[in-house]
């Protein structure tokens, strides 16, 4: 099928009456030059069933690499990872107003980073600010919300701001992957339920950082740190939904970190470290660990690996946050950059990057294993796929 043809198809399924157990479903995409893809786009999943509807574009943009929500109002917030925007220095953050029957976007404006190629968004629990990390900047940002829900500027000048620029604290050495390590990459940020603190974790530092919030002037400020094995390359962060647990993955050595979560004080404190991989998966070369995800029901954990193409699961103790080694499954197709758990937690879906796919698993809820359902939708250059709280 043709793309034209598949977006009208599209089109024609999201604007037609929704079946019960059916939701919006939203794809962020990269747009540049080895992509097809336009921009974000939209499809509907059955979550009694575990089926997808073709994508329709819900918005064009440019490479809109991760999304998030308002927690109340029918906004999506999605980066330009981008190392300019509109000829200024840095990446943006674009806010888009959803059309509730279709899922269709339109756009309430963009608002720059302060920092180049911001690569992950998230939003206050009190939808009063959103921010990014910026990989190629280093730096963590927070920009004001209004109460529509549009974006404000960056906080600047003398006293507390909206950018938190990361450093290297090591006599200005490179980690020990010098080619992704040579200076701070920030490379996701996440608020804690409380949203006093976000956590950040910076590939280049080898540190998961713990930053004060203050939403309500969109401010940051230095708070505490916890380094992670040299080398690791933390990436992305899950909180657990019971709150006394977080796990960062660490895309360079192929691992996941439990730790043990104080919200009140903001702190971490390392638990274990588990391999991503199988014990027969002896090869590690040119694999990178990429997402990390918590079952709703707290009793499971996913982490993605490309290369080996594979989301392994794990089981959680409930008293301890320790995790148990399950097993690991192939996504059908290439480069999991991302997935994500259906609303209900019946379903897992795997977005290929490389295969332009988004392949879908059932979870079994006694034993957290995922099966292979035989749907699999073709979207360009998947690389984050978002649900609506």
């Amino acid at each position: 099928m043709s793309s034209i043809r598949a977006a009208c198809v599209g089109a024609i399924l999201l604007c037609s009456a929704a079946r019960a157990g059916e939701v919006p479903v939203w794809f962020g995409t990269y747009t540049n030059s080895k992509t097809t893809s336009k921009g974000i786009y939209v499809a509907r999943f059955d979550t009694d069933r575990g089926t997808l509807a073709p994508p329709a574009l819900a918005a064009a943009a440019r490479n809109p690499s991760f999304i998030a929500f308002h927690p109340r109002l029918p906004m999506i917030y999605a980066v330009a990872e981008l190392a300019a925007a509109d000829g200024g220095p840095g990446g943006a953050i674009e806010a888009f107003a959803i059309d509730e029957t279709t899922g269709r976007l339109e756009s309430r404006g963009a608002e720059s980073t302060g920092g180049g190629g911001p690569c992950h968004v998230a939003v206050d629990p009190a939808g009063r600010a959103v921010l990014a990390a910026n990989y190629g900047g280093g730096s963590v940002a927070c920009l004001g919300l209004t109460e529509d829900g549009r974006l404000e500027p960056l906080v600047s000048g003398d006293g507390p701001r909206g950018l938190l620029q990361h450093a290297l604290d090591r006599a200005g050495e490179a980690g020990l992957h010098r080619k992704r390590q040579e200076k701070p990459h920030a490379h996701s940020v996440d608020v804690m339920p409380n949203g006093r603190f976000v956590v950040v974790c910076d590939l280049g530092l080898d540190t998961i950082f713990v930053h004060a919030l203050d939403a309500a002037q969109a401010t940051l400020a230095p708070h505490a740190s916890t380094r992670t094995p040299f080398g690791a390359g933390p990436r992305h962060f899950a909180l657990h939904p019971h709150g006394r647990f977080g796990y960062a993955i660490n895309e360079l050595d192929l691992t996941v970190n439990g730790f043990t979560l104080d919200e009140r004080a903001g702190g971490l404190t390392s638990l274990q470290t588990l391999s991503t991989l199988s014990d027969e998966a002896f090869d590690r070369r040119g694999l990178t660990a990429a997402e990390v995800a918590v079952h709703p029901s707290g009793r499971f954990l996913y982490a993605s690996t490309r290369g080996a193409d594979t989301i392994t699961a794990y089981q959680i103790d409930d008293e301890t946050g320790r995790l148990t080694f399950l097993a690991a499954e192939s996504i059908r197709g290439k480069t999991p950059r991302h997935f994500a758990i259906a609303p209900e937690g019946r379903f897992l879906l795997a977005a290929g990057q490389q295969s332009d796919t988004v392949t879908v698993f059932a979870i079994d809820a006694e034993t957290g294993r995922l099966t292979f359902t035989g749907t699999s939708l073709d979207v360009p250059s998947p690389v984050c796929i978002a649900f609506r709280p």
